[in-house]
């Protein structure tokens, strides 16, 4: 089955909107475009049903429903329960909770190991704990090539280690991770595991149960839906952890970990991203079934698109003179998230792209760190090309011409 990218795009308002024609987006891993059904959601929200949910009146019964609808086929989507999802303002705000529940229950000696391949949101927060007698362990990338080697994580485990933090792709490297082997390798070893999966899933959601981490997080706004952070939590670590919400929610499970008052509004329109799996599920023929599976048909469906895209992408860069193509030139071991380091700064790159109608960034992207570590300069940042599935292949197209002219 082939994706029908007329379908896709039809479900996306941005690729009508006049004011955006003629321009290519290739900045997605830093938020997608938003799905019809969830800018319907959200209106009709705003519209309807801004009231304090959860009350008998039935406008604010309807509230809550659709918020609960929102968690409960999220969380068939990643294949967890549903008491396992909680929703909150971002990903980094969700991971800064988290570490402050860690902190609480961890003593002094305890060990977490993060990597230098992380976008900071899923590394900083668990390095602060260093303040309170935390031992950090770093699990170091390959300097060339940004690789996160398995093998290399063995040796920082022991039994003082209680949660091992990585991604399940990285935002500036794109080389997705093993996380069900990764993951193993730490349950062996008696810790937990919290994967940072912001920049996976605009290519498809995971099932988290298939997986195994305690941990996945990721943002709505890049799985073109509203400015959120969804968060899984397995019951067994959720009910171990210290409660971090009002005292009188502690038996909920996903209020444990939202200590401010959620975005009703959006927590609601989220059921959109659902919605718009089911029509994608459907129009490309998937078995009847249950959302999950029709979710993995989905992801399948998104992954084969992409990785046909992008070959051509990275075959157009990798032999460049004056680019330094960052983690592998192989699409299928990859997001379809590309970096390039220049021999110039890259923010002045991006705007002679956007001159060519490519709408990309350059900088650090909030991966210092890793840059750091393969010998680039964050004050030079990177040329980041990032797509998704409602990317055409006439729009790659554009973006391979318009490098030809500015590289």
């Amino acid at each position: 089955m082939t994706l029908d990218i007329d379908f896709v795009r039809a479900q996306f308002p941005a690729f009508s909107e006049p004011s955006l024609q003629g321009q290519a987006f290739f900045e997605n891993a830093g938020g997608s475009y938003t799905c019809k059904p969830v800018i319907d959601r959200l209106m009709r929200y705003y519209s309807q049903r801004k009231v304090q949910p959860y009350a008998p009146y039935e406008a604010s019964r309807l509230a809550g429903a659709e918020m609960d609808e929102a968690r409960e086929r999220m969380a068939a989507i990643l294949g967890v329960e549903v008491d396992e999802l909680s929703f909150g303002p971002s990903t980094t705000q969700n991971t800064y909770v988290l570490a402050q529940a860690f902190r609480q229950w961890m003593k002094p000696g305890d060990a977490i190991i993060v990597t230098n391949q992380d976008h900071e949101a899923n590394t900083g927060s668990w390095r602060r704990l260093a303040d309170e007698g935390i031992e950090i362990r770093e699990w170091q990338i390959d300097p060339k090539t940004g690789h996160l080697n398995p093998e290399d994580l063995d040796p920082l485990l022991d039994e003082t280690v209680r949660l091992v933090c990585f991604p399940h792709c990285s935002n500036v490297v794109g080389e997705i991770n093993p996380v069900t082997e990764i993951t193993a390798i730490a349950h062996a070893a008696g810790a937990f595991v919290c994967v940072d999966g912001v920049s996976y899933a605009p290519h498809g959601f995971a099932n988290v149960s298939d997986l195994g981490p305690d941990i996945y997080l990721f943002s709505t706004y890049k799985t073109y839906g509203p400015h959120q952070g969804c968060m899984v939590i397995r019951r067994a670590l959720a009910e171990l952890l210290p409660n971090q919400g009002h005292f009188f929610n502690a038996d909920t499970l996903y209020k444990r970990f939202t200590p401010a008052g959620p975005d009703h509004a959006q927590i609601a329109a989220s059921a959109g991203m659902a919605d718009y799996i089911e029509l994608l599920a459907t129009h490309h023929g998937a078995p009847e079934g249950d959302l999950t599976s029709r979710a993995e048909f989905v992801h399948d469906l998104m992954r084969a698109h992409e990785v046909e895209l992008l070959q051509p992408l990275l075959d157009a860069v990798r032999d460049r003179n004056s680019v330094r193509l960052l983690g592998p030139d192989q699409a299928e071991k990859r997001a379809p998230t590309v970096s390039l380091s220049l021999t110039q700064a890259a923010e002045p790159v991006a705007a002679q792209l956007a001159e060519e109608g490519i709408m990309a960034g350059g900088g650090d992207f909030y991966a210092v760190r890793a840059l750091q570590s393969m010998g680039v300069d964050p004050t030079q940042g990177v040329l980041r090309l990032s797509f998704t599935h409602y990317t055409s292949k006439a729009e790659v197209d554009q973006l391979i011409t318009a490098l030809d002219k500015v590289l």
